[in-house]
């Protein structure tokens, strides 16, 4: 049996939950970043024996569209997986029903879903430094049940939340802008999951590309990235209602 830790997390907060489930395991496990723009994810075989823990961030209560994409690239050819929608104390809304869905038609049994908290991507605040200790306890007593589950051979699926048709993704207008810091180093532009930036132009970016996750921001060693200020406010208040009492993290099984 392989352990295979597959996220899409840009700004860290997924990765975060997503290693304290998969340490549960083992401390040995394969890595597959799905941020990565230049990986051919087709070259995947997982078999019925292996264990996938597949963690992806909430957007406005869907996963992202190019991690839908690149998780279909793969073959899970029956392999075991624990699907973990991550959010920043607002809500997954349809994340965690919209990835069972996907990892199913990537040929995934989905054995148990999780819905974990991580410091809001935007909203810095909002879940400020989660998962915590009283996170991370809790993450894993999940898996220990999650693990029991796979070594009975119980092969019955979860019940998830969510409901179709999924709900409409909401517009994501706050495109970074460029600051009179930037050096031209093109940290954004290798790293940002979609291409929205390029090398070659890293002042413009490509509105059409950006999915709004916030990678370049929180990359840039010059700090040359921004949000517009009004923009980032309006959020702030308009999610702060929702955001700013502690939720809990889920466990379906």
């Amino acid at each position: 049996m392989s352990i295979y830790n597959i996220t899409f997390s840009p700004t860290g907060g997924t990765k975060r939950v997503a290693d304290i489930l998969a340490n549960e395991i083992s401390s040995e496990f394969f890595e597959i970043d799905t941020t990565d723009r230049t990986t051919d994810f087709s070259v995947y075989n997982f078999t019925k024996d292996d264990v996938c823990i597949i963690s992806m961030p909430s957007y406005s209560g869907r996963v992202p569209k190019v991690a839908v994409e690149r998780l279909l690239q793969m073959h899970g050819n029956g392999a075991s997986a624990v699907i973990v929608a991550v959010y920043g104390n607002r809500d997954y809304e349809d994340t965690l029903i919209e990835l069972r869905d996907t990892a199913i038609q990537a040929g995934f049994t989905v054995v148990a879903g999780v819905a974990a908290i991580a410091e809001h991507s935007i909203i810095r605040e909002f879940a400020a430094n989660r998962p915590d200790k009283e996170d991370k306890t809790e993450l894993q007593s999940f898996m220990k049940t999650i693990v029991e589950k796979i070594r009975a051979g119980v092969v019955q699926q979860p019940a998830i939340p969510g409901k179709y048709p999924y709900k409409e993704g909401s517009a994501r207008p706050l495109i970074p802008y460029v600051t009179e810091n930037c050096t031209k180093c093109g940290m954004c532009s290798f790293a940002c999951p979609t291409g929205a930036i390029t090398v070659e132009n890293t002042d413009t970016v490509d509105s059409s590309k950006c999915i709004f996750c916030m990678r370049c921001i929180s990359l840039c060693p010059h700090e040359a990235r921004k949000i517009d200020f009004d923009g980032y406010e309006a959020l702030r208040e308009r999610i702060r209602p929702i955001c700013e009492v502690r939720k809990n993290n889920e466990l379906f099984i």
